[in-house]
């Protein structure tokens, strides 16, 4: 196997993935191909100057993701108490995303503080207290409706968002749509957690209100969990619920559907944001 750096979809990126040698057998004959895998590194959130989660992500995106995390795990209530984000190259081929927070914000963060090891498609280990995986939500308004005729064009739209899935085969998406099936906006990576976290962040960042979340993924009780901590109504899921997400989704007011494919969904909580 060896690297390559020639293509770029990011400045905080250093490489997408590096290709490789597979073989195809068609009969008797082996050919050889070049093919793309994607990258994956450890990526330190660091706090004032305190590391405080290392996640495995794709190097793309990671201010967004620094405001999505920060944002949906309740460290800041908006970016303006982030004083500054800086993205260094740390040791062992990672990268630290320094965050410098206001005062006020940092000493909340020291109370609460605890130390976790994030994994790709876990967004939990490391926490001490069976009390801290649940976090109290604000009940969301009903502001939002959304026509299930516009799923399907969602759901083709959402495929944009993946110029690394559509080489590699192997990110999922989170993506904000319009009340008209539109793509607004999207992210992707190697772990769903961090694509939902990345939108997030992007989300602030624009200021969307008007729209849902549509990730290419199944819905746990966390990724419910921070969509409506950022303020997102609706959740789509390509894939299943967990019964604790849709419990989740209950209390917190959210729309969650699931099985979302061409021409059906099932709609587990709150229909009636859900038109046609």
């Amino acid at each position: 196997m060896h690297e390559t750096n020639n293509t770029k979809l990011s400045k905080s990126i250093k490489m997408i993935g590096a290709n490789h040698t597979s073989v195809q057998q068609k009969g008797n004959l082996d050919q050889s191909v070049t093919d793309w895998v994607a990258e994956e590194l450890p990526v330190a959130l660091v706090y004032n100057g305190i590391s405080h989660v290392v996640m495995m992500a794709t190097p793309k995106d990671l201010e967004d993701f620094a405001v999505g995390f920060s944002l949906s795990e309740g460290i800041i209530q908006s970016r303006q108490e982030i004083r500054g984000i800086d993205i260094v190259q740390g040791c062992h081929r990672g990268i630290e995303v320094h965050v410098e927070l206001s005062s006020r914000r940092f000493m909340g963060l020291k109370e609460r503080r605890r130390n976790l090891a994030g994994r790709t498609g876990c967004g939990i280990c490391g926490t001490e207290q069976l009390d801290e995986i649940f976090k109290p939500i604000s009940p969301l308004p009903f502001t939002q409706t959304f026509s299930l005729s516009h799923l399907d064009n969602a759901l083709s739209e959402l495929k944009k968002v993946q110029e690394i899935g559509a080489l590699t085969g192997c990110t999922h998406a989170a993506a904000w749509i319009s009340p008209e099936g539109q793509l607004v906006g999207g992210c992707e990576d190697v772990g769903r957690h961090v694509a939902l976290d990345k939108l997030l962040g992007m989300k602030h960042r624009h200021d969307w209100q008007q729209g849902a979340v549509l990730v290419s993924s199944r819905a746990s009780y966390e990724m419910v969990q921070k969509a409506a901590s950022c303020g997102a109504e609706i959740l789509f899921a390509v894939s299943a619920a967990t019964s604790l997400a849709i419990e989740v989704a209950q209390k917190a007011n959210l729309t969650l559907v699931g099985f979302c494919r061409q021409g059906k969904a099932t709609v587990f909580t709150h229909s009636n944001r859900i038109t046609d």
